[in-house]
């Protein structure tokens, strides 16, 4: 997949409205459920997504001097901003920035990280599937092998061979990890469940900093 800006937003973008679509079908109990995603829960993250797409350069060093560098404060802050009074109202407002493509500081393939693993975040707990086109995983999964921006993905996998078992996904050198490509992105996320899928001498090592990672992030 090329990885021009209008590309990778153009990939977001599917991701979020693929994401809203299925989050229609969802019950009312299951918006409380648990997520992926630290202490919050699925409607928590949607809002937490929808703030990542509404709030720009300047409302975010703003939003971070008030919480006087607090990113935990900074987040909670801004997700109270944007859950809405019900889980359709939360929606709602999600679908409204399904094509933004406000961001805040860093590369657009961290922001399309952002909506691919915070979508797995919500939709595995629910017992969703989606298969994520290869192009978009494999750009993400890509960018987490090279650098650790808001997830610590580079720091997780040093001293590793990663080697997708579906796509063309490699990278690294070391004991070898192999699995699916969303397995190894999510992995690289610090989303220790998804270590249960793959194998290889390095499968236990890339579990054990999963598990000692804070699932949580600084968007």
């Amino acid at each position: 997949m090329a990885t021009s800006n209008r590309l990778l937003w153009a990939a977001a973008h599917v991701e979020r409205a693929a994401l809203a679509d299925d989050l229609e079908l969802i019950g009312d109990a299951q918006w409380s459920s648990p997520s992926l995603c630290g202490q919050w829960d699925v409607e928590e993250v949607l809002a937490h997504l929808t703030a990542a797409a509404s709030v720009g350069r300047f409302r975010w060093l703003v939003s971070v001097f008030g919480a006087k560098f607090n990113f935990d404060l900074h987040n909670d802050r801004r997700l109270a901003e944007h859950l809405g009074s019900t889980p359709a109202d939360t929606l709602r407002r999600f679908r409204a920035v399904t094509t933004s493509t406000t961001s805040t500081f860093g590369p657009t393939a961290a922001w399309l990280g952002e909506v691919v693993v915070h979508s797995e975040d919500i939709r595995r707990p629910l017992g969703i599937d989606r298969v994520i086109p290869m192009e978009i995983v494999t750009t993400v999964a890509n960018f987490y092998a090279k650098t650790s921006f808001t997830v610590d993905s580079k720091a997780n996998i040093a001293g590793l061979r990663l080697e997708a078992t579906d796509g063309p996904f490699a990278a690294g050198s070391g004991p070898l990890v192999t699995g699916t490509t969303i397995a190894l992105t999510m992995a690289m996320a610090g989303r220790g469940v998804y270590c249960h899928e793959l194998s290889g001498p390095g499968a236990p090592i890339l579990e054990s900093r999963c598990l000692a990672s804070r699932a949580g992030e600084t968007i």
